[in-house]
């Protein structure tokens, strides 16, 4: 099959070769896929998931990418609750081979049934933005109808995400990010927007909930906005302030079949909207990893027409 594979991690995507690889093959409670469209994050490669195992062992030649959609082709031993020729979509392990490849063999939990109404370009989409979204408004934020969310890069993957799905709850949502993006961030159902260049993030007051996808200085800040009671989420690290009276919480996202199906049912029924930037085949990956101009949206590899 073909995949992209990574073997330096001081070359980093200079480093990722288009090869011929041989199908792997589905072990014990796992489902092998048959990928039709794959997505990846653009800093993954500085992940030390890609170059080593749990144990620290080196791994390359590793392939890269860990969202995807497709069908399943073959069931390991003893898996269940998913069948050969079902679409899915999901999240794979981080220390495992990729999604950018003609095949992946997935833990069949990581996986949810993709509908046949969607797109698998957009399946691929969903599953990092879509359960980081959730995870931090809801388990880790413990968001409530009523409290005011500020949203940091409103109208980026995870940022609009967070944004539509606090405000389908009931919250009250400020985003922040640069002034490019004060639109789509309003159409995503922010109530206000702050352009983090020129508008002062103090002006915004108290929140309940900030979900920060920066870090640094914007989230020292952030955490002096956040009321008695409240949560600072994030996932760029471990926050280097505390609110004064309340949690911060940087969290990994993990797969979550159930959380998986909440999201896509929200897309199909057009609560939830994606941003899809730039599709490439698997051929142009390697470019599409490395775009010299900025893309807006997520950029999906789709590895079958």
């Amino acid at each position: 099959m073909k995949a992209i594979v990574v073997t330096d991690q001081a070359a980093g995507t200079a480093g990722m070769t288009l090869v011929e690889r041989p199908e792997p093959e589905a072990a014990g409670n796992d489902v092998l896929v048959e990928v039709h469209a794959s997505g990846f994050t653009p800093g993954e490669l500085t992940w030390p998931s890609n170059w080593t195992d749990r144990l620290g062992r080196d791994r390359t030649p590793s392939i890269p990418g860990h969202e995807l959609a497709g069908v399943v082709s073959a069931l390991g031993y003893g898996t269940t609750g998913l069948s050969v020729g079902q679409r899915v979509f999901g999240l794979t392990d981080w220390t495992r081979d990729g999604t950018l490849a003609e095949y992946a063999a997935v833990e069949a939990r990581n996986l949810a049934p993709l509908p046949g109404d969607v797109d698998f370009t957009v399946g691929a989409s969903l599953p990092i933005s879509g359960l980081t979204a959730w995870q931090g408004l809801f388990e880790h934020g413990r968001l409530q109808a009523g409290q005011t969310v500020l949203a940091h890069g409103a109208a980026g993957g995870v940022g609009s995400m967070v944004t539509q799905l606090a405000c389908e709850a009931g919250a009250y949502v400020i985003g922040t990010g640069r002034a490019a993006g004060r639109q789509t961030a309003l159409d995503f159902g922010a109530k206000e927007f702050v352009d983090l260049d020129n508008d002062s993030l103090e002006d915004v007051g108290g929140v309940d909930l900030v979900f920060d996808v920066i870090g640094g200085d914007i989230g020292k800040r952030s955490a002096r906005l956040i009321r008695a009671g409240g949560t600072l989420v994030t996932i760029a690290g471990p926050p280097e302030a505390r609110p004064t009276d309340g949690l911060a919480i940087d969290f990994v996202v993990v797969s979550d079949r159930a959380q998986l199906s909440e999201v896509v049912q929200r897309v199909r029924d057009g609560r939830l909207r994606t941003v899809i930037g730039n599709v490439a085949t698997l051929d142009d990956a390697v470019a599409a990893f490395n775009p010299t101009e900025r893309v807006k949206g997520k950029t999906i590899i789709r590895v079958r027409p």
